[in-house]
């Protein structure tokens, strides 16, 4: 059985590292992430790729108890913010 925490956090971070490319450092967001997360994904998802197939969205569930305290506030932090509306980034 899958954890709400875990989903919200792998769809969270899908929508990331989907959108880093094309993203506009705002506050942290995004850019908050990936350098709170970046030691993580190294560790835990190496051969991952972000995007559709890519397989990060998986590592993430899989992992997201390993994750750092600051990778977990850091999205969390992200999610808040783009349901508030503050990084709807939707392209």
């Amino acid at each position: 059985m899958k954890h709400p925490v875990l989903i919200a956090g792998a769809m969270a971070l899908g929508l990331v590292v989907a959108g880093a490319a094309s993203a506009q450092p705002q506050g942290g967001g995004m850019q908050g992430v990936r350098q709170a997360c970046a030691a993580d994904f190294q560790k835990f998802c190496p051969d991952a790729k972000p995007g559709k197939g890519g397989g990060l969205r998986e590592c993430v569930v899989a992992h997201h108890t390993d994750f750092s305290d600051a990778c977990k506030s850091a999205i969390a932090a992200m999610r808040a913010a783009r349901q508030q509306g503050g990084g709807s980034g939707a392209n």
